[in-house]
């Protein structure tokens, strides 16, 4: 049973789809399943094996369903006394310690530009567990020679590919391009997808223009809400590398839950004072 469930795991990280696996950890007593039984739950219900069925499996696939969500693992603690016993229907009086982790595939890292940053943060980024794919109209730059550990490296106009690519829900989009125009055709472009992080460089002054010309354009705020601009955490970076490891510092805190919303520093889209 549990080759079914890991089966079910690899085919799901290969689709880039999250699942929790549920693991019975420890038992006591008699019990419906032994320690090592496994169940995969998905985010829409489907599941795959099972811990042993009645209402504490349900109850374990409503935790695992919000462990998914929330992307935090927790241990279940079931007492299979006669009520619970009865009411799944289940011979046994035992106790059952249930682990629910989440298993996430490897984000997607969409790097709009080739450049000096650029080549610094797909480095660091390879390292740390992300899939490349970097995108520029510059065969100069956008090459496999500079950027070995992509899986993907496109030379294209940046709107025109991103107009048509088939980016990966929950995906992390960092817009670092050579100039303004760049930066705001990509922009106006991904914020309306489905990303987990959309972060664009450049200077306060710089991401109020490019923000009130896309508002004036219509684009909605709340779309716009979302972007990390400027983009990486403020640790006084000057060099393309300094740079690249506060972007991938953003990218790490937001995967692993410690950013859960934009801090919005650039794009308060009030009014400026005087």
């Amino acid at each position: 049973m549990n080759d079914e469930v890991f089966r079910a795991l690899v085919e799901a990280l290969e689709r880039g789809e999250t699942a929790a696996l549920v693991t019975v950890v420890s038992t006591r007593g008699s019990t419906p399943q032994r320690t090592g039984a496994k169940m995969l739950v998905f985010a829409d219900g489907r599941t795959v094996g099972t811990i042993g069925g009645g209402c504490y499996e349900n109850d374990a696939f409503g935790k695992a369903r919000s462990a998914i969500r929330l992307r935090h693992p927790q241990l279940a603690r079931y007492d299979l006394n006669d009520d619970l016993a009865e009411e799944s229907g289940l011979i046994c009086g035992g106790q059952m310690e249930v682990y629910i982790e989440p298993v996430e595939p490897s984000p997607h890292l969409y790097i709009i530009g080739a450049g000096h940053i650029s080549l610094f943060l797909a480095r660091f980024a390879s390292e740390t567990g992300f899939r490349l794919h970097v995108v520029d109209d510059r065969e100069k730059y956008a090459n496999a020679e500079r950027f070995p550990g992509a899986d993907e490296v496109v030379v294209d106009s940046i709107p025109g590919w991103l107009e048509k690519a088939d980016l990966r829900p929950g995906g992390y989009g960092v817009i670092v391009t050579r100039g303004h125009r760049h930066d705001l055709e990509a922009l106006r472009i991904l914020c309306t997808r489905e990303l987990r992080y959309l972060g664009m460089i450049g200077s306060r002054a710089k991401v109020r223009r490019v923000v009130d010309t896309l508002v004036g354009e219509g684009v909605p705020a709340e779309a716009l809400s979302r972007v990390h601009a400027p983009i990486g955490l403020d640790i006084g970076g000057v060099t393309p590398a300094e740079i690249a490891v506060s972007i991938l510092a953003e990218l790490i805190a937001v995967r692993n839950g410690r950013i859960d919303d934009p801090r919005v520093r650039a794009l308060s889209l009030r009014p400026e004072a005087g």
